[in-house]
């Protein structure tokens, strides 16, 4: 069993995923791996992977429902790592983010770590997402202002059997782990960005739920507290 999985889903990355890779790679051993599943890129997103030519990065094609929920559960279907890392695929990781994450999760079931979030163009929008959010553990604070982003997430194996599925009825899976996770497990919030969070407009999954109604928003709570509290009791 491989000792670490990077799961990233892919669609469309070109513009961005060669430096998100040369950021990774650099960080694994030899027998860690790269769980890529692609949604049906047109561009040459899988073209640039193969590139590499590293046994690490292993590719899949998304046979789940499309969008970033679907695509995610893919990856995780075929990873086989004692420790999973989330990954979008227009990140840069800091150098340090496996090493620091990995000596967490010794203690910890999940780790959600800080950002500094830039453009496009690698300018700094803000310092500490955490900061910006206002970041905080807990069940209920993340289920009405959700902190939990995917692309700064990382947990151990055993939370898959309580986590996949993914629901249908879910708006994010971020989402839906974290809070899994809040309820059954242990996790930390680690102050120091550990990644460029890079915001460019066309960003597979927005941060937050901007531009959606109010009602749309309870409902994507209900939803989720529903499938938890089925999960849970499950």
């Amino acid at each position: 069993m491989s000792f670490i999985s990077i799961c990233m889903a892919t669609y469309n990355g070109s513009q961005f995923i060669e430096q998100q890779l040369i950021s990774i790679l650099q960080q694994l051993d030899e027998d860690d791996e790269i769980i890529i599943s692609d949604d049906g890129s047109t561009d040459d997103t899988l073209e640039i992977i193969k590139q590499f030519s590293d046994q690490r990065i292993k590719i899949f094609i998304n046979a789940n429902i499309h969008g970033p929920t679907g695509n995610f559960e893919n990856a995780l279907e075929h990873c086989s790592g004692r420790y999973i890392f989330l990954a979008d695929q227009d990140d840069i990781w800091l150098p340090d983010k496996v090493a620091v994450i990995s000596n967490l999760l010794i203690d910890y079931d999940l780790v959600l770590t800080d950002c500094e979030v830039v453009n496009q163009m690698g300018h700094q929008i803000h310092s500490s997402f955490f900061e910006h959010r206002g970041s905080r553990k807990g069940f209920w604070t993340n289920l009405y202002k959700n902190s939990y982003i995917g692309c700064c997430m990382a947990f151990r194996r055993d939370i898959l059997q309580y986590i996949l599925p993914f629901p249908k009825q879910i708006h994010m899976h971020d989402w839906w782990i974290g809070l899994l996770v809040e309820a059954k497990g242990k996790t930390i919030f680690y102050k120091k960005p550990l990644i460029k969070y890079v915001r460019h407009g066309g960003n597979a999954s927005p941060t937050g739920e901007t531009g959606y109604s109010f009602a749309k928003q309870l409902l994507n709570r209900l939803f989720l507290f529903f499938n938890v509290a089925k999960r849970l009791l499950a």
